[in-house]
């Protein structure tokens, strides 16, 4: 009968399968069986929920779901599905479950009608069954159930099953959001999770400290190494929630110390010889970072997790050595940084970003990896310009040899087809003369070589990095400025031909007689038509400067010659001649300088911009009157500062690492981007909390085994009593005492001297002995039953006596 029963049961199974694979085969050639339509109707999935059969039920189960995530009504099977709470079938019980965490707000009424058969799921054998109860109780978004969602949490908390201990550790959340008024209840439930000897359980139980309480930092102190030492075998969201906790907790705990170690440096053997005092060692002071024990545990134990295999758990370990570390755990972690560039494109974008602000405090270990971020064709532009920024802020950094493959780089680059790399690169070549002078002339001959090129883009952008690069030191590049103006006659461009002419504004006032800004002037002057609005503008500060440089020279020139009413005498001997010197012949009429000024003026007088006339007419003011340009020497002749092209991501150097608004940019910032909350500040030295807080209910020592033998229960049970002492082989075990090598040692030298001093008692032992045994056979008798036989052994009445 077995073997008709085992036969009937495969054929049915094989008929399922052949139908399900009808069903599929003809669903995919855009056909419908008769028998189960695509599209059922309402009667037919009513008819399967209402069946006695489990197979059936599934089936129906399966059918609400699938309308339910097409977003199709399905609320109308609401108490058929839910009747269906009871099944014993643990599968129809998930399915059952799905649908009412779904719609349980929308009929709060009739979700009610299943917490009983929930409830009762709570005490069920399987523990998966009640870990869902649990789950689905916690999920019923309806208040009035809030009590009874907290004392199922409870009888989670003490369940032997650590599945349904992590099915209560995550319900605590819900259970806030349901009922504020519950916290008191969950603080106590959260602190005996976070004690759970499991890491399966400790994780979410940490998930759930974060979005309840995550100021409650004193219920963390007890849990704190029980805590670090889970976190390697945690999974990678609780990792993630962990690292977040403990980098706050180390902030809040452990103050900032550091302490000066004296480093002994032996001067040469020639060098003064004179002082005796300096010819030995000499001692300096070199603070360094004091670390707390348990916080270097916490980093000791956070460095294995470099090697997971998400991104996410890498970055927050590189979090907490950036905060929380020294520079010598920084630098174990650029390693797996780098490695994270050989993920994805988004992990790689989101890497680069950690990679520029941990580079903008610790450059110098980047430099080995350098060629990570030279720039791939098929790199997207989000990604080759924050290579680009890496290059540059890692380029004084680096050797002779690297700097010029860097250069050679962007030089390619800056030739390309793209607008937008070319003006990349060009940058970046700016800011690599900018922070490291030594290639300064470099990096400036080779932009110059980029002026006569036929891009504008290329050209104009070149310009301005040469006109940053001028005003850091004018005085060396004077022929530079001459080169640059010859390229007036073929530069097309008119942001190019601006900073041309600024340029030569500038140097306006170096060697009066012999400088060339006059006759530039007279050379733009004859094309100011055809000139950019922009030039034009240009044009017109030239010649204001041009014209205040010759009155200022004039004025000079004019106080250095001798007043006509001077008389000059020159005496000989006795004899005395006086001579006036004649006086300067007045000019007939106005030199070229000012007629140029003027013609600039009438140009612009006429110009169609208003913002030009504008400009003119305040030139025009400012000149004048030759005998007062004070305020016009202050307005054009200022000092102009330094430019400086900072990192694009300086803005962004106080931004959290590891954080979203790291990536999406400081605009978003703070008010832009909800949940930015940036690590608090460190404690000060001596408002820290105790360190005994830390001890794991007294026990000493970090590294306590959890899992003990049953003698090391036992001694530790008369450790407890205190006091008492145990015979084993002979050797008396001291009880309050835990003894070292050395007094195991010690107890033994003792012993043997002893011994000598036994033996000589032992003849007198003797004779006392025997009297003791005639008592014994006594004591023995006392223990002999009616029969004759004695119901204890007699070396156990001997202890008993």
């Amino acid at each position: 009968m077995e073997t008709i029963s085992r036969i009937s049961s495969v054929l049915e199974t094989a008929r399922e399968l052949t139908i399900e694979a009808a069903q599929t085969a003809t669903q995919t050639r855009g056909f419908k069986l008769s028998s189960s339509p695509r599209n059922p109707s309402f009667s037919q999935i009513k008819k399967l929920l209402d069946s006695r059969s489990d197979r059936e039920i599934l089936d129906g189960l399966r059918k609400v779901l699938a309308l339910m995530y097409k977003s199709e009504p399905c609320l109308p099977f609401f108490s058929s599905v839910v009747k269906n709470v009871a099944n014993p079938n643990i599968e129809v019980k998930k399915l059952v479950y799905i649908y009412l965490l779904h719609h349980a707000e929308s009929e709060p009424d009739l979700a009610l009608l299943s917490i009983n058969t929930i409830q009762k799921s709570l005490t069920d054998q399987n523990p998966q069954v009640r870990a869902m109860a649990l789950r689905t109780m916690s999920g019923i978004r309806v208040p009035v159930i809030s009590q009874i969602v907290s004392l199922a949490i409870k009888r989670g908390c003490g369940d032997m099953s650590p599945h349904v201990r992590k099915a209560a550790a995550l319900a605590i959340p819900k259970c806030y959001r349901l009922d504020p008024n519950t916290l008191p209840q969950l603080l106590d439930y959260m602190s005996i999770l976070l004690g759970d000897n499991q890491y399966f359980v400790a994780g979410p139980a940490v998930s759930a400290f974060l979005e309840v309480c995550p100021d409650r930092i004193d219920l963390i102190h007890k849990h704190y190494r029980s805590l670090v030492r889970k976190l390697v075998d945690m999974d990678e969201w609780s990792q993630l929630a962990t690292l977040r906790l403990m980098a706050t907790y180390a902030r809040k705990c452990f103050p900032r110390r550091k302490a000066r170690v004296k480093r002994t440096t032996t001067k040469g053997f020639y060098e003064d010889e004179g002082n005796d005092e300096e010819n030995g060692e000499e001692e300096e002071g070199e603070e360094i970072d004091v670390l707390d024990p348990d916080l270097g545990v916490l980093l000791k134990v956070c460095k294995p997790l470099l090697q997971s295999r998400n991104s996410a758990v890498i970055v927050s370990v590189v979090r907490c050595f950036l905060y929380l570390g020294t520079p010598e755990h920084l630098e174990s972690a650029v390693g797996p940084l780098i490695a994270l560039l050989r993920g994805p494109q988004d992990v790689e974008l989101i890497a680069l970003y950690n990679i520029i602000r941990v580079a903008l405090i610790l450059p110098k270990p980047f430099t080995k990896h350098i060629s990570h971020f030279l720039i791939n064709a098929t790199d997207q532009q989000h990604v080759w310009k924050l290579k680009l920024e890496v290059l540059t802020i890692l380029f004084p950094y680096c050797g002779m040899h690297l700097k010029g493959v860097i250069l050679n780089e962007l030089e390619h680059f800056s030739n390309g087809p793209e607008p937008e790399l070319i003006r990349e690169s060009v940058r970046a070549i700016g800011r690599c003369a900018q922070s490291d002078a030594g290639t300064s002339a470099r990096c400036l001959q080779l932009l110059l070589r980029q002026i006569s090129s036929a891009d504008e883009v290329l050209v104009s952008e070149a310009l301005t990095v040469i006109r940053h690069l001028i005003q850091q030191d004018p005085a060396n590049h004077q022929k530079t400025v001459v080169m640059l103006a010859k390229h007036l006659d073929t530069t097309t461009s008119p942001e190019a031909r601006a900073s041309i002419i600024w340029l030569v504004g500038e140097f306006a006032g170096v060697d009066i007689g012999n400088n060339i800004a006059p006759d530039v002037l007279r050379i733009l002057a004859k094309g100011f038509a055809d000139e950019s609005e922009t030039a034009k503008q240009q044009i017109v500060l030239l010649g204001a400067k041009v014209y205040l440089h010759h009155l200022l020279h004039t004025a000079e020139h004019q106080d250095s010659l001798p007043a006509p009413s001077e008389e000059v005498a020159i005496q000989n001997g006795d004899e005395s001649h006086e001579y006036s010197a004649p006086s300067p012949e007045p000019p007939k009429g106005e030199d070229n300088i000012t007629l140029l000024w003027r013609y600039i003026l009438l140009l612009a007088r006429y110009d169609i911009s208003y913002d030009l006339r504008d400009r003119a007419r305040l030139y025009k003011s400012l000149l004048a009157v030759p005998s007062a340009t004070q305020l016009a020497s202050l307005l054009l002749l200022a000092p102009k500062p330094v430019p400086y092209t900072p990192s694009p991501s300086e803005t962004r150097k106080d931004l959290l690492l590891g954080s979203s608004t790291l990536v999406i940019g400081p605009e978003a910032g703070i008010h832009g981007l909800r949940g930015y909350e940036d690590l608090p500040d460190w404690v000060e030295p001596g408002r820290e909390p105790d360190p005994k807080l830390r001890d794991e209910g007294g026990k000493a020592g970090f590294m306590e085994k959890t899992q003990l033998t049953a003698g090391e229960k036992l001694d530790k049970a008369l450790r407890e009593r205190g006091g008492g002492t145990k015979t084993n082989g002979g050797m008396m075990l001291e009880a309050n005492k835990d003894k070292s090598l050395d007094d195991w040692l010690a107890e033994e030298e003792e012993e043997e001297e002893t011994e000598t001093e036994e033996d000589s008692e032992e003849g007198s032992e003797e004779e006392t002995e025997e009297e003791e045994e005639s008592e014994e056979v006594t004591d023995e008798d006392e223990y002999e039953d009616e029969d004759g036989q004695s119901d204890i052994a007699p070396e156990t009445a001997r202890l008993m006596s």
